[in-house]
């Protein structure tokens, strides 16, 4: 069993790769259905969530040409940082990832344009008498496999029916990778949220690593449904119908910092994160606003017993799929436990592949009304099934985390 992770490659690699799941151990991706993705690490702070800061200025010219504001400029050095080089393309190099470690921040500046078509097609998947709702009975306890469900194609324009989905892009150690997403409702700012939900392995390594670069979210990637073969050469607007938003604070949970590994479940019950994003080339709309639509997240998600089905969303990037297109799945949730002293997860027969990690689970909530009430995490050697945390209190914690940041702003 594996987390499901985010893909990568290069074009010119592609095609040598192509009967593989596209994970950064390109040895390991035949056998793992679902990966997480690399990337370096920061501090955990208070309060029980890790948090990355990307503040964002935009400017022309490309990969290799950034503008950084006077803070961020600050930051840098005082973590060592040589600006100049790190704005001409430094923030490839990898291998010197010491203030990442010991930062509490994660400077993510927007490059303008990073994010082209070709760039986001050739990402793949990386290589997890009591209250009714009450999962305490559950620790330990682990349902019968379900039965694989056939992924289906969400008919395009995606928009229409599923607004609120899109992907996640981010570079990593090991290349460019994509997770799923969801635009999910802020409190603190009604109608206009700019927060989205994707899993913690989306964002950070986990415990061998640490916080992702360049990281965004496009909403209704593709939404035409074109082929990857009918991408090749498009206009942006084609891939990101409504645009590039760069993330300029993400939060996961200490649990997954400290815990969360590249294969198996460790760390998967806590495998959420939180993105802050904001629009490539500015503009005054909220993602909301923009998209039209968010979901709530439903932090007293219902006990396996009183779901009747949940539907995961995603777009799987591993065999037999490509990345490009939207799928869903639905089905009645069994539980999994991987550890008696963790929360159990919610578990679906699905045949999606890694790519689909992070995409939003969504069921009825308490008010019965649509609500997202996990992500997707973790996936068998071979797929057949998903699972995903259930959102509780660690989870709030991280939501909210986000939502009071920018309370005021």
């Amino acid at each position: 069993m594996r987390s499901i992770r985010p893909s990568f490659t290069a074009r010119r690699e592609k095609s040598a790769r192509r009967g593989l799941s596209p994970l950064p151990v390109v040895a390991l991706a035949a056998a793992l259905a679902l990966t997480v993705t690399a990337c370096e690490s920061g501090d955990a702070d208070a309060g029980g969530t890790a948090t990355a800061t990307a503040t964002a200025s935009a400017a022309a010219g490309g990969e290799g040409t950034i503008t950084i504001p006077d803070d961020i400029r600050d930051r840098l050095r005082e973590h060592g940082i040589d600006i100049d080089k790190w704005r001409d393309g430094d923030w490839k190099n990898w291998d010197r990832d010491d203030w990442l470690r010991e930062a509490k921040d994660y400077i993510n500046p927007i490059i303008k344009d990073l994010w082209d078509p070709d760039r986001m097609r050739d990402a793949e998947d990386p290589d997890r008498g009591v209250d009714e709702n009450d999962l305490s009975g559950d620790q330990g306890v682990t349902d019968p496999t379900p039965d694989p469900v056939d992924a289906q194609a969400v008919a395009p324009r995606y928009h229409a029916s599923v607004p609120e989905a899109g992907k996640v892009f981010f570079d990593s150690p090991e290349g460019t990778m994509v997770c799923s997403a969801t635009v999910v409702k802020d409190p603190a700012h009604p109608g206009k949220s700019n927060m989205v939900w994707t899993a913690g392995h989306c964002v950070h390594a986990g415990k061998s690593g640490g916080w992702y670069r360049n990281i965004a979210f496009v909403p209704s990637y593709n939404d035409a449904g074109r082929s990857e073969a009918e991408l090749e050469g498009v206009a942006k607007e084609e891939v990101a119908p409504y645009g590039i938003w760069w993330a300029d604070w993400a939060q996961t949970s200490n649990q997954w910092i400290a815990q969360g590994g590249a294969t198996g479940g460790d760390g998967a019950p806590y495998d959420f994160a939180v993105l802050h994003v904001k629009p490539e080339n500015g503009g005054g709309k909220s993602l909301e606003e923009t998209v039209g639509s968010a979901l709530p997240v439903e932090f007293d998600a219902p006990a396996v017993p009183r779901v009747k089905s949940i539907e995961a969303i995603g777009y799987p990037a591993a065999a037999p799929y490509d990345g490009q297109k939207l799928y869903q799945c639905q089905d009645r949730p069994g539980r999994l436990s991987l550890r008696a002293s963790d929360p159990t997860m919610y578990r679906i027969g699905c045949t999606m592949t890694g790519g689909s990690s992070g995409g939003g689970w969504v069921a009825t909530g308490n008010d019965g009304r649509p609500a997202l009430v996990s992500n997707t995490s973790i996936g068998p050697v071979e797929s057949g099934w998903l699972a995903g945390p259930r959102l509780g209190k660690e989870a709030k914690t991280v939501f909210d985390g986000v939502s009071d940041k920018f309370a005021g702003r």
